[in-house]
C-alpha cells in the first residue's frame, strides 16, 4: 500500500537539482520497510541520482502506512524545504481521516498549521464512523470529549483518595491540573464538580433533536431533561458529592424505594380497614405533603442559582 507523498505538487526538480550541486553531506532518507518507500527524502534520492551515486544513507521506520504518512508530515515540516500552506492542510486533513482520536492539538503540531485550523477541518468532515468519545493530547493522555465526564472520574478518585495530589487526580480522570484543582474546591463546598453550564452542554448533546422537555417562551430556565426515574437514580447514584455524604445516602435510598404501579395502589387501599382509613390518610398526606415543600425547595433554589 502505498501511502503517498504529503506534497501534492510532488518533487520540485530545481531543489533536486540545487542538492546534487552541494558538497555538503546530506542526512539520512527515512524509508518504510514494509513497502520500501521513502517516507523522507525524495529530493535526496533524485540528488543522488543526478550525481551517479551508487549508495544513499537510509534509516527505516515499522508501522502502518498510515502512521508513515504521520511520519512523512512530520519531518517535512521540521526541515529541508518547507510544505506549502495546502499540503500541511491535506495533510491535517488526512491525519484526521485516519487518526480521530488524536487531538486538535496535536495534529496541528505534526502538522504545522493552527488548532483551530484543524477544528475548522474536523467540523467540516463528515465521516461520524471515525469519530471517538476522546482525544489523545500532545502529551499521550486520552481525554474525554466530554468534560463532565472527566470531572465526575475526577470528583470519584478524590472522594476515594482525598489525600491524592492534583496530579495523580489529572492522571486518572485525563483532566488538567487546573480542572482537577476546581474539582476539589468544588466538591470542599459541597458543589456537584460539574458546573451547570457543563451540566447543560451534555443536555443538549444527548439530545441533539430537541426531544427534551423545552420551557415554555419566558421562562428563564429550562425544564429538567424528561428521563425517567430509573435512568435519574443510575446517574445520582454515581455522584460523589452524593455517593459520600451523609445526608446524599439517605436522600438516595429514599428515593430508591421501588415505586408502586397504580394497580398496587388499588391493592393496598383495599387492605386498610375502615377504622384506620383516617389515619393512613393523614400519614400519607403528610408524607406528600413533605417531599411536596422538598421539591418546592430545592427548584426554588434551582431557579436563584441560575
Amino acid at each position: 500500500m502505498y501511502f503517498g507523498s504529503p506534497r501534492l505538487a510532488g518533487e520540485d526538480p530545481h531543489h533536486s537539482h540545487a542538492l546534487a550541486e552541494t558538497d555538503m553531506p546530506l542526512p539520512p532518507i527515512v524509508v518504510h520497510r514494509p513497502t520500501m518507500h521513502v517516507i523522507d527524502g525524495l529530493h535526496r534520492v533524485r540528488a543522488a541520482l543526478l550525481r551517479g551515486d551508487e549508495h544513499i544513507e537510509a534509516r527505516f521506520f515499522d508501522g502502518s502506512p498510515e502512521d508513515a504518512f504521520v511520519m512523512a508530515v512530520k519531518l517535512n515540516t521540521r526541515h529541508g524545504r518547507p510544505l506549502s500552506q495546502a499540503d500541511r492542510t491535506a495533510a491535517a486533513a488526512r491525519i484526521i481521516g485516519t487518526h480521530p482520536h488524536w487531538s486538535d492539538r496535536k495534529i496541528a503540531e505534526i502538522a504545522g498549521i493552527s488548532p483551530s485550523g484543524v477544528g475548522a477541518l474536523r467540523a467540516r468532515s463528515t465521516d461520524d464512523a471515525g469519530q471517538s468519545n476522546t482525544r489523545t493530547g500532545r502529551d499521550g493522555r486520552v481525554r474525554p470529549l466530554n468534560a463532565a465526564e472527566g470531572r465526575r472520574r475526577a470528583g470519584e478518585f478524590i472522594a476515594e483518595r482525598p489525600d491524592a495530589s492534583l496530579r495523580e487526580v489529572a492522571e486518572v480522570a485525563g483532566i488538567a491540573v487546573a480542572t482537577a484543582r476546581d474539582v476539589r474546591k468544588r466538591l470542599e463546598d459541597g458543589e456537584d464538580p460539574v458546573p451547570p453550564k457543563l451540566r447543560a452542554a451534555e443536555w443538549r448533546d444527548s439530545d441533539p433533536k430537541g426531544t427534551h422537555d423545552r420551557a415554555k417562551e419566558g421562562d428563564k430556565v429550562p425544564e429538567l431533561p424528561s428521563e425517567s426515574d430509573s435512568l435519574i437514580l443510575s446517574s445520582m447514584r454515581k455522584d460523589p458529592t452524593l455517593r459520600f455524604r451523609e445526608s446524599g445516602r439517605t436522600l438516595l435510598r429514599l428515593l430508591s424505594c421501588q415505586p408502586i404501579e397504580p394497580e398496587q395502589w388499588q391493592w393496598l387501599a383495599t387492605g386498610v380497614p375502615t377504622h384506620r382509613a383516617c389515619d393512613v390518610v393523614r400519614a400519607a398526606r403528610r408524607r406528600g405533603e413533605q417531599w411536596l415543600r422538598f421539591a418546592q425547595e430545592l427548584e426554588e433554589r434551582r431557579l436563584h442559582e441560575s
